[in-house]
């Protein structure tokens, strides 16, 4: 080196030549690296299946090339473009609750996040001026106490997203490979018989998901609730985890129920395992931590936790749980827990008073879930001039208004029926629940909620039912109106009425489900049944019930698990000629 470089030159010079001649005689590969970031987990867990010689399902791989979140111009630049996505970017732009939903619409669906199903009255009347402006002009109450609004063409998309996050809502993660809107008991901090309000719960747990990227992008969809014990049910046991409140020793305690999902015939089980309600978020998680971890990524059909459960057992899981949570789980033996009040199955119909004197909650009965802009902003005014100003959405596809005073209950009631709506309904209507079916979902294999009208229709034509009976609907085996659970539940299927093979809509009717401390899977009572004999079908049930059961006590649930399907089938087939 020549006396051109200053000392420091020389030094840096001499140090890169023998870098440059190291790297020239490595033997060795660098080793690959790892990965980093909030993606890092899921990056790791799509590694280590690829590694053990196993193909990534094509939702892995999108996820992969492209985080849905780091997408968001593109989905701008399709609504300049007016155009809609491919399958990769319908997959991409649900993490944003856009679902594209051809060929049963040509447009999108906008899902929310609301949690504990509460919103504002101006939060309400904000979504019906949303809809109407830029979408379809209706909404839908879904079974986890959320909104959908439909209809809304490519170009309103990015608009609809961020009009929704205006109102102090948000759409963010509410379909696709994420944690579902989280739900809560529907009357928390107003219920008499609670034992805990889940309002904070449900609210913690979800902006615990808003603020943290890692817990999006899961091996499959992810369910969460929480019940307090009010009158209402919350069907936590059809849920990924189920947190119950329960009272030991006089303190409140939650019960850690796990691996619930109704379309694949199953129904949470209880772990052994409580936490206090401070611990609730925590646990849950450390449980979404290890099913991203080891849920499966090659078999979308087997990608739920339950499956996880299966293949490893209950206590492996927890094992696992308690190894990335640092610490032990407590464990209780259920004779010290204090039995719980039961449900009363029409409290989400009516009017019912709250734990606060002098003040009720009315709820009212939607068509299977549907209301158009004018009634949302009717309802809306409802809760603000005479309510507390809350609307409450319910699982059972309907609405509360709360806080309404004694003196103002029957001005309440006329205002509702002025919305061309009611605050009362038949037993089989309070506990009618449909999906949306082949008028917006490409996997129904039926119109449920058109086929759900006709149904209860026919039925309150026909019979007066004492008791609540619930009737669900569901157009496919993705099971959103939880069919398995109902005490008559239809699925939607092609049914082949010819040689030549063409084929109408129809439904397999299933019996005897139940939830809540009746919690069981519906036997299936009869397959693939034209969509117009299915009227008939569910009338002779409930007559044979009604004619045979012993005494009003025994519910239906009751009545058809004492017997057989075979006797069961000739008894409504009989009631059902009588009546025809």
């Amino acid at each position: 080196m020549g006396n051109d470089f200053s000392a420091d030159q020389k030094r840096y010079l001499e140090g890169f030549v023998s870098g440059m001649q190291a790297v020239r005689g490595a033997k060795t590969a660098p080793a690959s690296p790892v990965p980093m970031g909030p993606d890092a987990a899921h990056l790791a867990a799509q590694d280590a299946t690829v590694a053990a010689g196993k193909k990534l399902v094509d939702q892995e791989k999108w996820k992969r090339a492209e985080h849905p979140f780091d997408a968001y111009p593109r989905l701008k630049a399709q609504a300049r473009d007016r155009a809609f996505p491919k399958p990769e970017d319908n997959f991409r732009w649900r993490y944003f609750g856009l679902f594209y939903v051809a060929p049963a619409q040509s447009s999108y669906m906008v899902r929310l996040r609301i949690p504990n199903g509460i919103l504002t009255h101006w939060q309400f009347a904000g979504m019906a001026d949303v809809a109407e402006r830029m979408g379809g002009g209706y909404a839908h109450v879904t079974t986890r106490a959320n909104l959908q609004i439909r209809e809304v063409m490519p170009e309103n998309a990015p608009a609809v997203v961020e009009a929704v996050q205006d109102l102090g809502l948000c759409s963010r993660g509410s379909g696709a490979d994420n944690i579902r809107n989280v739900t809560g008991s529907a009357t928390a901090g107003i219920d008499p018989q609670e034992i805990a309000d889940t309002r904070p719960l449900a609210r913690e747990w979800h902006y615990h998901i808003l603020n943290d990227r890692s817990l999006y992008g899961l091996p499959r969809k992810f369910n969460v609730a929480f019940d307090g014990g009010g009158r209402i049910a919350t069907l936590e046991e059809t849920n990924d985890i189920g947190f119950q409140a329960v009272r030991i020793g006089g303190e409140t305690w939650y019960r850690l129920i796990l691996g619930g999902i109704t379309g694949h015939r199953d129904l949470a089980r209880p772990t052994g395992v409580f936490c206090r309600p401070e611990e609730c978020c925590a646990l849950a998680d450390t449980i979404v931590r290890v099913f991203i971890d080891k849920g499966d990524r090659t078999n979308r059909t087997k990608a739920r936790m339950k499956y996880v459960l299966d293949a490893i057992g209950f206590e492996a899981y927890l094992a696992a749980v308690e190894d990335k949570l640092g610490r032990k789980l407590v464990r209780l033996p259920e004779k010290d827990i204090a039995p719980r009040a039961p449900f009363d199955r029409a409290a989400h119909i009516g009017v019912h008073p709250q734990r606060q004197e002098g003040l009720n909650w009315i709820g009212v009965t939607l068509p299977v879930g549907k209301m158009e802009a004018t009634q949302m902003r009717g309802l809306a005014t409802i809760a603000r001039d005479l309510g507390d100003g809350d609307i409450r959405l319910t699982i059972w596809q309907n609405l509360l208004i709360s806080g309404v005073p004694d003196a103002r209950i029957e001005v309440a009631k006329a205002a509702i029926e002025a919305l061309d709506l009611d605050w009362k309904a038949t037993s089989l209507r309070a506990g009618l629940v449909a999906c949306t079916g082949a008028t917006g979902c490409k996997f129904a294999a039926a119109h449920t909620k058109e086929h759900a009208l006709e149904i209860a229709e026919h039925v309150d034509a026909r019979l007066a039912l004492d008791v609540p009976v619930n009737v669900h609907l569901t157009g496919c085996h993705h099971s959103c109106a939880q069919h398995y659970i109902g005490d008559i539940g239809l699925i939607g299927a092609k049914v082949t009425i010819n040689d030549e093979g063409d084929q109408v809509e129809g439904y397999s009717i299933v019996v005897g489900g139940g939830f809540g401390d009746q919690a069981r899977i519906g036997r299936e009572l009869w397959h693939e049944v034209r969509a117009e004999d299915c009227r008939g079908k569910v009338e002779g049930l409930l007559r044979g019930y009604m004619s045979h059961r012993q005494g009003p006590e025994e519910s239906f649930q009751a009545f058809t698990s004492r017997h057989e399907l075979e006797d069961l089938k000739a008894l409504a087939e009989k009631t059902e000629l009588v009546s025809a």
